[in-house]
């Protein structure tokens, strides 16, 4: 097909620290298969944010879980490569093998910190337990190293705080306190899987310039799971737009937010609150994401697109380079195809976003 690629965006420059290739995953279930990610593609660079967004169920959490071997005892990697530091990840078959990279090389923020917290241990003793078993220090130099961590997070006292259990922390200190057991050791990558949520919009604020604070200090690569483009917006390089266990977009977030390509793109900007109008009906997506227990045929949002065209019902679209950093999924930037023009909110939103940033370069 003219146009069209299956690479990964070549990008900037900087080799990929973290790269997923052609990656599918699925699990048993009362025996049945579903398939969870569908030959998913990207790219992690050092020292980058890069956001992946997209409904539930559309595959981000499973996606990030198999970078560090924490899939279900019912899921499996059925083909693809996920590729760090010089090894293929996939491959990895031993539980010793993960434990040699997991918390040590590539760390995760999870969405609910109190789960993430062990209750019956104070919250200083289970972040030096990590930093002696990655770091190889002993107790007194790991005790040191996690008051100094507790401190560069932000939790005030924390002689008093490591000796306290999760019940005795705020929400907004639990997830403080859990950043600082992900970066103990320094990882290569952090991935943060939607670590937000759970909190009100000034904790969240600070929460999101924490993490980027740590990032440039660490110089670590970020992978932050989200369905809230207001945090994108504020916190990411790059983007990756996943549905139907797909990447079906990735780009610039500039470029994603300017110049969105792909329909279902489109639909979640669209679904933004602030592009609502007064007076009118805000927009959501009609419809709800196939099921992943059957084949898809063709574009899997096609049923959920107005724009659909007849193609899209019955090929599966390649995905075709827009730039150097920015391609999308859909049989939209076939050569062949017909013009459609992006609705109307898309062409808001970009204004909105000219007005707010002068029109110059930048996040938006």
């Amino acid at each position: 097909m003219s146009g069209a690629t299956k690479a990964p965006a070549p990008g900037a420059a900087a080799p990929a620290l973290l790269e997923a290739r052609d990656l599918s995953i699925s699990f048993s279930l009362r025996g049945r298969r579903l398939n969870a990610v569908r030959g998913a593609s990207l790219s992690l660079r050092a020292g980058e944010t890069l956001a992946v967004v997209g409904e539930s169920g559309s595959g981000k959490s499973v996606l990030a879980k198999s970078f560090l071997g924490m899939l279900d005892k019912n899921g499996r990697v059925d083909s693809g490569s996920i590729l760090f530091g010089g090894e293929d990840l996939a491959r990895y078959t031993k539980e010793r093998q993960w434990l040699a990279l997991r918390g040590k090389r590539i760390a995760m923020i999870f969405q609910d910190p109190m789960t993430a917290l062990n209750p019956l241990k104070t919250v200083g003793e289970q972040i030096r337990e990590s930093a002696a078993l990655h770091r190889g220090l002993d107790r007194k130099a790991s005790r040191l190293a996690v008051l100094e961590t507790l401190d560069r997070v932000g939790i005030s006292d924390p002689e008093g705080r490591y000796r306290q259990y999760p019940h005795e922390f705020s929400g907004g200190m639990r997830q403080r306190a859990v950043i600082a057991a992900a970066v103990a050791c320094r990882p290569e990558v952090l991935i943060c899987d939607e670590p937000t949520t759970a909190l009100d919009v000034t904790v969240q604020a600070q929460i999101l310039d924490l993490i980027k604070s740590l990032q440039r200090d660490f110089g670590m690569g970020v992978l932050f799971i989200t369905h809230d483009l207001g945090v994108v917006a504020k916190v990411a390089d790059r983007v990756a737009v996943m549905y139907a266990g797909q990447v079906i977009e990735e780009g610039l977030v500039r470029e994603v937010f300017y110049d969105p390509r792909c329909p279902y793109t489109w639909a979640l900007l669209a679904s933004l609150p602030q592009l609502g109008v007064k007076g009118e009906e805000l927009y959501s997506i009609k419809g709800t994401p196939p099921s992943l227990f059957k084949q898809i045929k063709g574009d899997a949002f096609a049923p959920r697109n107005p724009r659909a065209l007849l193609v899209d019902y019955e090929e599966e679209p390649p995905v075709f380079d827009v730039s150097p950093t920015h391609r999308a999924k859909t049989w939209l930037l076939d050569p062949r195809a017909p013009r459609v023009e992006a609705p109307d909110t898309i062409e808001r939103l970009r204004a909105r976003l000219a007005a707010g940033s002068g029109g110059t370069g930048g996040r938006p």
